[in-house]
């Protein structure tokens, strides 16, 4: 086996990071650290295994994978004990995917320092622990960060790199380089509690749950407004291109009112206040969160636009023209 991906943890995230790397052809070498009597053990290894397969299959069935690749891809997957094992000395990344307690996360750690050479990157996926916290339980910090992957591991592309203060860029473009060569999107942010992801994602869904607490509307509702508005909108405009493309000047305004008839929760951050003070509204202006001197903005809005009607297309969410050609009827792909 050679330079396989080492994952620590052989529960569903681990799972999930190995089946990543299986379906675009790398070895994994699963790295299991619970107690286990020698005849379960094996019997988990092979329930892991069986996991793996129906994956594969269901992949199968939506055209992704062959049946002749499940078996070869099955066999790419080397379990070992922690206690029992060591991993070989080519293992090239080791992606840390313990629960989420500080013991084990130092076990983990402690035995990667100890199995592998220290230009070996390691990264934890763990969503609780700042990155700062861990490196501390690693020789040579430089070469470890976070990297928080999102469930369904092996189908979610985005993956969330977090670097302490002792991370060198070399090695977070070692791994953004392995992240890419499998299909995902990595992005960087400081070390900060709930990344980027969790962080956002908390303050919606709470958010939501307020709007059935209150009575506004129905959970079914909400989800609907989720799925073909908030959600369909920003699969192509972020959030922050979305606030250049209506303006940060509309956004103060609207904080300002929700603050009024709500609570201060919706009160915008200074950035918005600062950058109306220094006409940087987005688009209007030319510059925003983002800068769009020199671009041609009739142009990009067209793409932006392009990209939006795929979606549409993709959902059946297409708007009802009459005589459209190629037209399927009044099929829409959500219910209201």
């Amino acid at each position: 086996m050679q330079n396989p991906i080492i994952v620590l943890g052989a529960g569903r995230m681990g799972e999930g990071i190995a089946l990543s790397f299986i379906l675009a052809g790398q070895a994994v070498v699963l790295v299991d650290f619970k107690v286990r009597e020698p005849n379960e053990r094996a019997r988990y290894y092979d329930q892991a295994r069986s996991r793996l397969t129906t994956e594969l299959t269901y992949l199968r069935d939506q055209r992704l994978v062959q049946t002749e690749q499940i078996a070869s891809m099955v066999s790419r997957l080397q379990f070992i004990d922690h206690q029992g094992a060591t991993v070989p000395m080519s293992g090239r990344l080791v992606f840390e995917a313990l629960p989420e307690v500080r013991e084990l996360k130092q076990k983990g750690l402690a035995w990667a320092s100890q199995q592998l050479p220290e230009n070996v990157v390691i990264a934890s996926t763990t969503s609780t622990f700042l990155v700062n916290e861990l490196s501390e339980m690693v020789t040579n910090p430089a070469r470890f960060m976070n990297a928080h992957w999102l469930n369904p591991a092996h189908l979610m592309p985005l993956v969330e790199v977090s670097r302490s203060t002792d991370t060198e860029s070399r090695y977070i473009d070692e791994l953004y380089g392995v992240l890419k060569g499998i299909g995902k999107v990595p992005v960087l942010c400081e070390a900060a509690p709930g990344y980027i992801v969790p962080r956002l994602q908390v303050l919606l869904m709470n958010e939501a749950a307020r709007l059935v607490e209150e009575g506004v509307a129905s959970a079914k509702d909400i989800d609907v407004a989720m799925r073909v508005g908030l959600g369909l909108r920003y699969s192509v405009l972020g959030v922050l291109e979305f606030i250049d493309w209506g303006g940060g000047d509309t956004l103060y305004y609207a904080s300002n009112y929700l603050c009024d008839k709500l609570d201060e929760r919706f009160k915008s951050p200074d950035v918005i206040a600062r950058n109306m003070q220094e006409r940087r509204r987005g688009f209007q202006d030319g510059q925003g969160f983002f800068d769009y001197e020199g671009s041609d903005l009739a142009q990009h809005r067209r793409q932006r636009s392009d990209d939006f009607l795929k979606r549409l297309a993709l959902l059946e969410l297409m708007p009802v023209v009459e005589d459209r050609p190629n037209s399927s009827g009044h099929s829409r792909g959500v219910e209201s």
